[in-house]
């Protein structure tokens, strides 16, 4: 269980970090990148260690199946991030962070009712 903590917190704050600076910045950044990814890793090793602890790593309930629906978003914003630092586009990288708060939000939604369900128990 602490293992799971740890790393979904870690994933809440790199993933929380690289959105808002790249919002506060107004350019996606190779940084901000990186951060996501690492958010994204966090989240996957963190989401993992709790499918052990359940026996299943997708649960048919609106945490498992929100929790899903947030790591797929994170991982094309994270590949969507990447492409567009090599495309090198600076129109694409002044408007990137409109889609990153949108994934953001919808990734907070499992995160909050991880928290809620999570402490009732």
């Amino acid at each position: 269980m602490l293992l799971a903590m740890i790393f979904i917190n870690l994933a809440l704050v790199f993933y929380t970090l690289g959105v808002w600076a790249e919002k506060l910045q107004k350019k996606l950044m190779i940084w901000h990148v990186i951060v996501f990814w690492l958010g994204l890793i966090c989240d996957t090793i963190g989401t993992g260690s709790m499918g052990d602890m359940v026996g299943s790593l997708v649960q048919m309930n609106f945490h498992g199946i929100t929790g899903l629906i947030a790591i797929v978003l994170m991982l094309f914003h994270a590949v969507w991030a990447s492409v567009v630092m090599i495309l090198n586009q600076e129109k694409m990288k002044l408007n990137f962070h409109k889609f990153s708060i949108i994934v953001w939000i919808i990734w907070l939604v499992p995160m909050v009712t991880g928290m809620i369900f999570g402490a009732s128990h």
